[in-house]
Parts: C-alpha cells; sequence; structure tokens
C-alpha cells in the first residue's frame, strides 16, 4: 500500500513537471507574456550570432570588400563593322544558246568538262548551207575573175567604163553573198562564250534543238566571283572602292578577304539602300554562285581608340554610363571608384571609350555586379 502511494506521488510530480516546461516557440512565448524566457531565447541567439561572426572572421569573409579582376586599358587600333548578308554570283555563268534551229548533230562536251573561249562544244545541221557556200563561192570567183580582166582592158583604155563598172558591181555583189552565207553557217557552230567549266548539258546528239528557257548547256566561270548586297543609305560616303570586306562562307566555315569593286549610284526608293559588289578570291574553286555569304565592312576606324569590355559599361538610373576603375591599387588591392564615360561605337564584344578612362587607368573586367563606390579591392 505504502509503494502503491509512493508511486502515485511521483507521477503527480512528473505531471506537474510537464505542465510547467516553458513553450520554446517564440510566438508561444510571445503570447504566453513569458518575459524571462524571451530574455533567455534572445541570449542565446546572441550568442549564436557572434559564433557565426568569429566564423566568418576566422575565414577572412569580410562584406566591405570583394574579389574583382582588373585590366590595364590601352589604346589600340579599333574597327566597326556593318555585317550585313549577301549573295555569291558571277556574271560569266550562263546558259548556251543555239542561235540557229535544227538537229544537234555533233556534242563535243559533257558535265564536268573545263572549256576554253572559242571551243567548239556542238554543231547543229546546217539545212544545206554548206552546198549554197560552195556556190557562192564559185560565182564569187568567177565574178573576180571577169572584173580582173575588165580592169586590165580599161586601164589599155579598151572597152568602156559602163563595162568596167558592171564587173566590178558583180564581183563585190559576189563577195558580199559569200561572207553572208559564211555568217549564217557559222551560227550552226556552237563554241564556248568564255574560258570555264561545263556545269549542266541539257540536251543529246540527234535531238532537234532551238533558242529556248532551258538551252542547250550551262557554262559557268569559277574564277572571278563576287558578292552582291545592299547597303542602307546611311552608309553613303562610308563604302569606297578597294574597302576591305571580310567575307564569311558558312557553308564552308570559311572567311575569305574581299574589297569593294563596285558601289551602286542609285538609291532604290522601296528600301532606301544602294546595291554593292564585293570582289572575292577562289582559288579552291569552293564558291558556288546563289550561296550565302555574311559581309564584315569596316565602316569606322580609330588607330588610337581606348576601348573596354562591353560587359563592363553599366548604365545607372540617370541615364549615365559607368565603369569602375582602381585607385591606389598596389597590385594586389585598391579602392572602387565609379567613372562616368562616354561612349562611342561597339564591336566585336568591345565598347570605344571617348571620354572618362585614359590609357592606363586600370578597370575592373569581373565582379563588376557586387562592389560600389569606395569598396576595398583584392585582385
Amino acid at each position: 500500500m505504502k509503494k502503491i502511494l509512493y508511486l502515485s506521488a511521483f507521477s503527480l510530480f512528473l505531471l506537474s513537471c510537464s505542465n510547467a516546461k516553458k513553450p520554446e516557440n517564440i510566438d508561444d512565448l510571445i503570447s504566453a507574456k513569458n518575459v524571462k524566457a524571451l530574455q533567455e531565447k534572445k541570449a542565446a541567439l546572441q550568442a549564436d550570432v557572434t559564433k557565426i561572426d568569429e566564423a566568418l572572421a576566422t575565414l577572412d569573409v569580410k562584406t566591405d570588400e570583394a574579389l574583382v579582376s582588373v585590366a590595364t586599358v590601352k589604346d589600340t587600333l579599333f574597327n566597326h563593322y556593318l555585317d550585313i548578308q549577301g549573295s555569291v554570283d558571277t556574271k560569266e555563268n550562263i546558259l548556251v544558246q543555239p542561235e540557229f534551229s535544227g538537229t544537234l548533230t555533233s556534242l563535243t562536251v559533257k558535265a564536268g568538262d573545263h572549256v576554253a573561249k572559242g571551243q567548239i562544244l556542238g554543231r547543229v545541221d546546217d539545212g544545206g548551207m554548206s552546198q549554197q557556200l560552195a556556190n557562192a563561192q564559185n560565182q564569187y570567183a568567177l565574178a573576180k575573175t571577169t572584173f580582173e580582166r575588165q580592169k586590165n582592158l580599161w586601164d589599155k583604155k579598151i572597152g568602156s567604163e559602163i563595162q568596167y563598172l558592171q564587173a566590178q558591181t558583180q564581183m563585190v555583189s559576189a563577195q558580199k553573198g559569200v561572207a553572208q552565207i559564211q555568217a549564217q553557217l557559222a551560227k550552226t557552230v556552237i563554241r564556248a562564250p568564255f574560258t570555264g567549266s561545263i556545269d549542266e548539258v541539257f540536251v543529246e546528239k540527234g535531238q532537234v534543238v532551238a533558242p529556248s528557257a532551258q538551252g542547250l548547256m550551262r557554262i559557268v566561270n569559277l574564277s572571278n566571283m563576287y558578292v552582291s548586297t545592299s547597303v542602307p543609305e546611311t552608309y553613303i560616303g562610308k563604302l569606297k572602292v578597294g574597302t576591305t570586306v571580310d567575307v564569311f562562307l558558312a557553308s564552308l566555315g570559311k572567311t575569305y578577304k574581299g574589297k569593294v569593286r563596285q558601289v551602286g549610284n542609285f538609291i532604290n526608293p522601296n528600301n532606301r539602300s544602294f546595291g554593292i559588289e564585293v570582289s572575292v578570291p577562289n582559288p579552291e574553286n569552293l564558291l558556288r554562285p546563289n550561296q550565302v555569304a555574311k559581309l564584315k565592312i569596316v565602316d569606322y576606324t580609330n588607330k588610337n581608340a581606348v576601348v573596354v569590355p562591353t560587359n563592363v559599361v553599366q548604365e545607372d538610373g540617370d541615364g549615365n554610363h559607368y565603369v569602375y576603375t582602381v585607385e591606389g591599387s598596389n597590385g594586389k588591392t585598391g579602392k572602387a571608384k565609379k567613372v562616368i564615360v562616354t561612349v562611342g561605337k561597339s564591336s566585336d564584344n568591345v565598347t570605344e571609350i571617348l571620354s572618362g578612362v585614359a590609357a592606363n587607368d586600370i578597370i575592373v573586367t569581373e565582379g563588376v555586379n557586387s562592389i560600389s563606390e569606395g569598396m576595398k579591392l583584392n585582385f
């Protein structure tokens, strides 16, 4: 019985201790108006903050300092480019047409052949003109002989002047007849208009041919390639014959050095632009008509420009552009200084600085978004 009473008393003691346990939640402490517990909680939190500060100090992390990268500004050659798209072309890219209609009696080339200017590519049946030429030549020979004899007589004052003039006229007429048939006969011969390569042949020997939209074959010369494009009229005066141009062919992954060879004199009223042609070397014969090309044309040059990486130039709420320079640098540390700058043109991820920064100034290149005026910089 005594043991039971003892256990009951111990249970009541534990229950009273449980009811007297202070709430741990801050909101509960505030609701319970437990000032002492709140003070103890505050002291515990302050101890934690102190421990964190000591740890940060041990790790040498300071909120008024920043680790950055810097670079010394130098004056350099700065080029600004006009980026524009164009199309590769050649003026020697034509469809060969027959000048005379008839049966194609011979075809001496095939696709891929290299031909010289004037080389015979094929022949068309002349329809009997060869025989006509032979007759005309005989008539001319007779007329010439008659004239020569009549002339000898006339020189000796034998015969009449009328007979002499008639013989001369007949000879000249026969000569012109021969030349006319020869000219017609020459049209039955198909010749290469320029030196180049046969790209494709559209006809076969024995086929009846005539001038058509398709033509007989395509001949292309890849040694005189150029890129044509249109440029906004604002660039009039900036582009001149001889201006260097970088021509990039995405299909080849190659960049060629070209030069402006022609500048148009007409402004297109529909898009306010003018045409230019850029000659492009083709030593490997990789360029083809109608390839897409990207042109980088130098439209501005400054031989002693102060340039900085474009990403370090920032803009404040007043619309001013600025960069951070380093004051009091000892090679490892310095102080950040906000400098208002006047910017010029941008190209290839750099921006021209017209004022505010000079050569040999040290600027912050990385970490610019985490610093402010007067902050200590480590680099």
